[in-house]
Parts: structure tokens; C-alpha cells; sequence
């Protein structure tokens, strides 16, 4: 019974964390870091998450800056969000990448909320 209890807890446990991870990512119409945790950049033939590879913070409420470490894969870290599925176009000045979150409509909730 002991075993049965543990393997159940271990279990559950790793389906929290799995679902916290997803509920993360969800679009709020605020800047969330947890959307770029899909997203890889390839660095140097491997892929590498982003925030391995810079700084990402949330600067207002519905923009999020990346500031890489290294400006030379600052391109790759554009092309990869652009290649990616969460639907907002960055924005480089060369520096940093900005996105920006637009405000959610009735439409864009219902399809955060399935994905």
C-alpha cells in the first residue's frame, strides 16, 4: 500500500507541475515570460531556450523585453520568435527585442484558453 501511495503522489506531482507550466504560458493580455519558455534559439548548432540566452523582463505591463548577452545572436532570437506560434511580431533596435502584447478581445481568449 505504501508503494501504491508513493508511485500516486510522485505521479500527481509531476502533473502539477506540468499544468502550472501550461497555466503559465496562458495569454492574459499581460506580458508573461512563461510564453517564451517553448521557444528555442539555435546557438551555435544547438538549440538553446531564450532565457538561457538573455535577460527577459517585463518592462510595462504588456511589453516584454529580451536583452541578449551576446548581441551577435540577437537576430537569431528574432527569427526564432517569428518562427514560432505565440503570434507577436518583435521588435528589434538592436539592442533589445521588444514584444508587445495586445489587449485581448472576446475572439483571441477563447483561443489562448485552447491552445
Amino acid at each position: 500500500m505504501k508503494e501504491l501511495y508513493a508511485n500516486t503522489k510522485e505521479k500527481m506531482g509531476k502533473t502539477i507541475e506540468v499544468l502550472k507550466r501550461d497555466y503559465a504560458a496562458i495569454r492574459a493580455g499581460r506580458a508573461n515570460a512563461a510564453v517564451l519558455d517553448k521557444v528555442t534559439v539555435d546557438y551555435y548548432g544547438t538549440p538553446t531556450p531564450i532565457n538561457q540566452l538573455a535577460s527577459v523582463s517585463v518592462a510595462e505591463a504588456r511589453i516584454l523585453t529580451i536583452q541578449p548577452w551576446d548581441k551577435s545572436v540577437l537576430n537569431a532570437i528574432e527569427k526564432a520568435i517569428q518562427a514560432s506560434d505565440i503570434g507577436i511580431n518583435p521588435q528589434n533596435d538592436g539592442v533589445v527585442i521588444r514584444l508587445t502584447f495586445p489587449k485581448l478581445t472576446e475572439e483571441t481568449e477563447r483561443l489562448s484558453l485552447k491552445t
